[in-house]
């Protein structure tokens, strides 16, 4: 590349070579007279054809416009620069890690030097423990269904949630769960279990719900943790609670013992007296004969479905003025005790049906707050005027918003229509459908 005064015309050239192989891109001539009225404007010329034109001459007819010559010269320069480039290539990650592949163009850069050092490789980090054949995943531990036949080792000391549910489990052993101390759910349904260490649960301090069902159990077990809010432990052998079986629960507020083989004085009075809390009581399909003594205050529902109970006591229910909703289906009910219902002042819902009753209970019509009354499949053969409603409307009572009375020998064509003049709406009424047996 050269600049110069040409001596004869008086003219400024500025010129530049082009040397080497065929370049490829475009290239860029251009000359301009200063003489005459002939002039040649910018052209252009492919690349493939350079090798032809090495020789680009720019001739300006005065020396005022050297600056702008130069610029279109350096333009063209870049021009010529992109002919030679090499086609863009995509590089990933790995591309960089490595050393450039040769003819590239590019030297491969240089990295540190690393001294050998001999010595073990460390291998990747272990993951968490997890069980054999179980799922771990968000601190829950699921073993179900895998027919283990003892608690699995290993299992993840931060688990909040572990099931061991369909499986073949028989015991519990002392250290099975010491390393759980954040367990909150221990899921052990349909097992096989009959024996449970006394200090199994010692470490589980954050334990709240406890499922036991299914089992083999002959004993609530022992020491359970004071943390409990639920337990449910039917279906099992247990054929007798202890005053002690509960001891210093007063958290617990979901409690399910039905389905076990108790009896009339298997429940020993004040083995409730430590819930203090509990308001969901279900002791079904066992042989009792009587609503247990010594129930809990606080309870606002109270399930004893299926149960051999022939009467209804009214000091069976006294002291239970939070009860909502009473089940006493299913058993062998002839007589509930006048005075029964006003011991519970809060009912909303009772369920007499599939009992023994002639006669529809008394204290219906002053309670104030029952609303849903079942009292189908029994043998009540008539219906007063006045056993659901006040004799006036100036007593205030809530609607009903349900009565059934089906499948009792009461000839329900018999039945005036003032009878239910309390109820809410007349399909709230069941009646009929009665055959007898």
């Amino acid at each position: 590349m050269e600049y110069y005064t040409h001596k004869r015309y008086g003219i400024s050239v500025f010129r530049f070579s082009l040397g080497g192989a065929r370049s490829r891109g475009f290239s860029l001539q251009s000359t301009r007279r200063t003489r005459g009225t002939n002039t040649r404007t910018v052209s252009q010329v492919p690349c493939n054809n350079l090798h032809q034109h090495r020789r680009v001459k720019i001739r300006i007819g005065s020396t005022s416009r050297l600056r702008r010559t130069m610029r279109s010269a350096g333009l063209s320069l870049l021009l010529v620069t992109a002919c030679w480039a090499l086609p863009f290539r995509q590089s990933g990650f790995m591309d960089f890690m490595m050393e450039d592949e040769p003819g590239s163009g590019h030297e491969a850069f240089p990295g540190p030097t690393v001294p050998d050092v001999a010595g073990p490789v460390a291998g990747p980090a272990a993951g968490p423990m997890c069980p054999f054949r179980c799922q771990c995943h968000l601190r829950v531990t699921q073993c179900s269904d895998l027919g283990l036949t003892e608690i699995p080792k290993e299992i993840p000391a931060e688990t909040t949630m572990l099931d061991l549910q369909n499986n073949k489990i028989t015991e519990i052993k002392e250290n099975d769960f010491k390393n759980l101390k954040g367990l909150h759910a221990l899921i052990l349904l349909n097992n096989k279990l009959t024996v449970i260490h006394p200090k199994a649960f010692s470490s589980l301090l954050k334990l709240q719900r406890l499922y036991l069902s299914r089992n083999m159990l002959k004993d609530v077990p022992a020491n359970m943790p004071k943390s409990l809010q639920e337990l449910r432990i039917h279906e099992n052998a247990i054929t007798k609670i202890k005053k002690s079986s509960f001891q210093g629960m007063a958290n617990l507020i979901v409690m399910e013992l039905g389905s076990n083989p108790l009896k009339t004085g298997s429940i020993e009075n004040g083995a409730f007296a430590d819930l203090k809390r509990v308001s969901y009581i279900r002791i079904a399909d066992t042989d009792i004969t009587e609503i247990p003594k010594g129930l809990p205050s606080s309870l606002s529902e109270l399930h004893l479905d299926s149960n051999k109970i022939s009467k209804v006591m009214a000091d069976s229910l006294k002291g239970l003025k939070s009860l909502a909703k009473l089940g006493l289906g299913y058993n062998e009910i002839s007589m509930v005790e006048n005075g029964t219902l006003a011991n519970v002042p809060h009912m909303r819902e009772l369920h007499l049906d599939n009992n023994a009753l002639t006669a529809v209970p008394p204290g219906l019509p002053e309670h104030k707050y029952i609303q849903v009354v079942y009292l189908h499949a029994n043998k009540i053969a008539a219906i007063g005027t006045e056993d659901f409603c006040p004799p006036t409307f100036n007593y205030k009572k809530a609607m009903y918003s349900g009565i059934s009375l089906f499948s009792n020998p009461v000839p329900y064509w018999e039945v005036q229509p003032i009878t239910f003049r309390c109820v809410f709406d007349r399909s709230a009424i069941q009646l009929g459908n009665y055959r007898k047996k």
